[in-house]
């Protein structure tokens, strides 16, 4: 596919930049069809114009461990190297740059040992505390470069709005490279987000599975979201089609956090994620995290409750496990594990609904989490409420049709590739 330019009508200028805005199908044609196919990143279209995009710019590059080649060198080793990048800034977000931080940590402000330059944190900054440190680095071009999964309540994507809302309040330029979205973005699914519960799992409306790439997601924020947009630019890929999962990539698999090790978790997680707002482990301290679920005193009534919804392409297996960290650290717990038998077929919330109706209903200790943590990933109280009043799944999913059905006709304006 091809670069976007969104500067409100401007246009990216010189000839090398102006190359990457060849037409869509041209592009894809370019590198093959079918089995000859290859996928080329946003970084490598940007590479492979001799960064033409950042030309003259001081840059500093937002980016954590997925922001990698396809022979694995970082984004950040490889321009550091290349004297035709001015490379003066890192920006790490939740987890860190080198990703070293556990969930709802940072690395904090240092240099990095690798290439000496100087890393700004950015977690939970946002407005003009984060403006500030876009100020402070130096920079005139903020890239960003991470891999997300999919879901609303991956903080990855609010990373990138604040940053985006930040370089706007700095007089700051933004670049986004894109990457694939590994559960596909063949449609929305799920919530959309009631704005009195925003939070850092969820800024603004958009729904529970997005199914758009991070380029998309920074066009439709910078349109429809931001109050005065910043100049973007955004370098899409070319070779991907909504319809791939993370394999037909051909791009190595790096965990963009430290709970999601597979492309398998990602196919879960906007679903399973949900059990975060519970008393039940969501799988954190087992080497599948957010594939296993369980509680003391679950036994084998919770799968066989789970399969009787016959929910699409997925099947539940009672299981029992001990995390080595987080709820029921060093208990051994029962409940289930997740197997996605037919990934197209699969709907991973409706699933995460189904799931938390059937806990429900076989595990008297059953309890959401005093803080009511559900509503905010969930977007509203709707879920919640109506899983009270004993509502089934096909209940819970049908009540944000109508918000869902809006937010997909939005969300069709953004999109840029078939």
């Amino acid at each position: 596919m091809t670069m976007t330019v969104t500067r409100r009508g401007l246009l990216a200028a010189g000839t090398a930049a102006a190359a990457l805005t060849a037409a869509p199908a041209a592009a894809d044609a370019a590198h093959g069809t079918g089995g000859g196919r290859r996928l080329r990143t946003g970084f490598e279209r940007l590479a492979a114009g001799g960064y033409a995009l950042l030309d003259g710019e001081r840059v500093g590059v937002v980016t954590n461990p997925t922001g990698i080649t396809r022979d694995v060198r970082h984004i950040v080793d490889v321009m550091h190297a290349d004297d035709r990048v001015d490379l003066v800034a890192v920006f790490g977000p939740e987890h860190g740059f080198r990703g070293t931080a556990q969930a709802g940590g940072s690395e904090g402000r240092h240099d990095d040992p690798a290439t000496g330059l100087p890393v700004y944190d950015t977690y939970l900054k946002s407005g003009q505390p984060l403006a500030d440190v876009f100020t402070a680095s130096g920079v005139d071009t903020v890239v960003f470069d991470i891999q997300d999964v999919g879901a609303r309540f991956y903080t990855y994507i609010w990373t990138l709005y604040d940053c985006m809302e930040a370089a706007r309040l700095a007089g700051k330029r933004f670049v986004v490279l894109d990457r694939p979205n590994p559960v596909t973005g063949r449609r929305a699914q799920g919530p959309v987000l009631h704005e009195e519960f925003a939070t850092f799992v969820g800024r603004k409306p958009i729904a529970q599975a997005h199914g758009m790439t991070v380029a998309e997601l920074a066009l439709l924020f910078n349109e429809e979201f931001l109050s005065t947009p910043v100049p973007l630019d955004t370098v899409l890929m070319s070779g991907w089609r909504r319809s791939d999962f993370h394999d037909a990539s051909g791009l190595p698999w790096v965990p963009p956090s430290p709970n999601m090790p597979t492309p398998d978790t990602a196919l879960v997680y906007s679903g399973t994620c949900l059990f975060e707002g519970t008393n039940l482990s969501e799988g954190r301290g087992t080497t599948r995290p957010f594939e296993l679920l369980g509680a003391e005193g679950i036994d084998r009534r919770w799968a066989e409750e789970a399969n009787r919804l016959d929910l699409p392409g997925v099947r539940f297996r009672e299981a029992y496990f001990a995390p080595t960290f987080s709820k029921f650290q060093g208990k051994t717990v029962g409940g289930v594990q997740l197997h996605v038998h037919d990934r197209a077929a699969f709907d991973p919330v409706r699933t995460g609904v189904g799931l938390l109706v059937t806990a429900k209903r076989v595990w008297s200790g059953f309890a959401w989490r005093p803080d009511h943590w559900i509503d905010k990933l969930t977007g509203s109280t709707l879920v919640r409420t109506a899983i009270d009043a004993g509502a089934g799944t096909d209940e819970v999913v049908g009540a944000w049709q109508d918000e869902l059905t809006a937010f997909r006709r939005v969300r069709a304006r953004y999109l840029r590739y078939r």
